[in-house]
């Protein structure tokens, strides 16, 4: 079980995948928005009743004031404004998450395309990484945008979800409003995740005791697509063109 993203290059991801296959271990990835009953419930009604009609746009918000403003640890700043280690800034930082969300969404599609736009808002805090990031990545028939920052005034992991008839935006784990076709916009209290799946731990211990086996938003075939969405998004802003992915 590792942190997010799954790794900083598509090349990287590919020898992770290899190493797990021969050494016959599973890889799972752990990102905090997995364990958010908010998307739970999104799945369930978007996917599984399908009372939002076909998804056609999808918005990811995710960060927070900056690394260096919230107070993290010298080592982990260091390593966090390393264009090498950490692959980029807000772009990988927190892209992956909307990156993963939306992938998971979409059954595991890849997309057609990605293109993504970066800044050094704060050069004089992140002189060598982006602190923002915005990625656009389309899909046959849905949209999905990734707002990835160091920026926002507090922080933040919402999600916004826009089907055909209806929609549902999770703010935060717990909050979760709802519209459907002939009603009003409701809030509604998602309900508890199932036992081995609320949290990464009791999940770990699920799959190793082989009662359950990875799939969804930790599974690596999941995270590989993540990884190819990031690598596409940093080559997008690097060189101002839209990423056509290889079918």
């Amino acid at each position: 079980m590792m942190e997010k993203p799954l790794a900083v290059s598509i090349a990287d991801g590919e020898r992770i995948r290899q190493a797990a296959a021969k050494g016959k271990i599973h890889v799972i990835v752990n990102y905090e928005t997995t364990w958010y009953p908010s998307h739970a419930a999104i799945w369930a009604l978007m996917k599984e009743r399908k009372a939002g009609g076909e998804i056609r746009k999808m918005v990811a918000m995710d960060g927070h004031e900056g690394p260096k403003e919230i107070g993290v640890g010298p080592e982990f700043f260091d390593w966090l404004t390393d264009p090498v280690r950490n692959g980029a800034g807000a772009l990988y930082d927190f892209g992956c998450y909307g990156a993963n969300l939306m992938t998971w969404l979409m059954d595991n599609q890849r997309p057609l395309t990605v293109t993504a736009v970066t800044q050094r808002i704060k050069p004089h805090i992140y002189p060598r990484v982006d602190d923002e990031a915005t990625i656009l990545v389309e899909y046959p028939k849905a949209q999905g945008i990734i707002q990835g920052s160091w920026n926002w005034p507090f922080g933040r992991k919402d999600l916004e979800v826009y089907g055909a008839t209806g929609y549902a935006i999770a703010t935060g784990g717990q909050g979760l409003r709802v519209r459907l076709p002939k009603e009003k916009e409701r809030s509604e209290t998602p309900p508890p995740l199932a036992a081995t799946e609320s949290d990464e731990l009791a999940y770990f211990v699920a799959i190793v005791r082989g009662t359950t086996t990875p799939s969804g938003l930790s599974s690596l075939d999941n995270n590989l697509i993540v990884n190819e969405i990031l690598d596409a998004a940093r080559e997008s802003a690097r060189t101002g063109k839209t990423i056509r992915l290889a079918r």
